[in-house]
């Protein structure tokens, strides 16, 4: 079992930026590929970002493409969200996911694991 705890979240004016963080904790943080997703009322869940055990790989949503950055950091097991120029329609539950093998997650079906998620508002 793993357990991920999602940080980071607020209220930020378009524009502006935030980092989220995501702090993992139980069974071995090795090898587990890492995600974000979000979330916004009356939609559907969708992938963000994704970024490979050793961090060589990383693959974006085009809707963020060029203004998010994901990062991770093994030895503190802990994964980044850095959002840049953010828009009003970024707004939206933002979770963290895990999965244990393979190269990137980027569908809900394949997550094995969420966090419990931490709201961004961007307002314009």
């Amino acid at each position: 079992q793993v357990q991920l705890v999602e940080s980071g979240g607020g209220l930020v004016q378009a524009g502006g930026s935030l980092r989220l963080s995501c702090a993992a904790s139980g069974r071995t943080f090795r090898g587990y590929v890492m995600g974000w997703f979000r979330q916004a009322p009356g939609t559907e869940r969708e992938f963000v970002a994704t970024i490979s055990w050793g961090g060589e790989s990383t693959y974006y949503a085009d809707s963020v493409k060029g203004r998010f950055t994901i990062s991770r950091t093994n030895a503190k097991n802990t994964v980044y969200l850095q959002m840049n120029s953010l828009k009003p329609d970024d707004t939206a539950v933002y979770y963290c996911a895990a999965t244990l093998g393979g190269t990137v997650v980027s569908a809900v079906k394949d997550v094995d694991y969420w966090g419990q998620g931490t709201q961004v508002t961007v307002s314009s």
